[in-house]
């Protein structure tokens, strides 16, 4: 199993490669059980943002992680992707 720092280096990469920006990263471990951490970044047009999570998500197959789910990318104002 991969270790969470690699899953975290690996997806802002991933938004780094497609000019993602405002890029931050939140470790919510202590104060949630749903996840241990939350990555925010903002695109500049609803294709960016589309753009990005299909980055994170081809780099996330390459890494065997799975993803959960995907919500808001047809529309393209936002985007989460559900890495678990």
């Amino acid at each position: 199993m991969i270790e969470v720092e690699k899953i975290r280096k690996e997806v802002i990469n991933a938004l780094e490669d497609i000019k993602a920006f405002d890029i931050v990263f939140f470790d919510v471990k202590k104060i949630t059980s749903i996840a241990d951490f939350m990555i925010i970044a903002s695109a500049s047009s609803s294709r960016q943002a589309r753009a990005l999570a299909d980055n994170i998500e081809s780099k996330m197959k390459q890494l065997k992680i799975d993803i959960l789910g995907v919500e808001g990318k047809t529309e393209g104002d936002w985007v989460l992707v559900d890495l678990g």
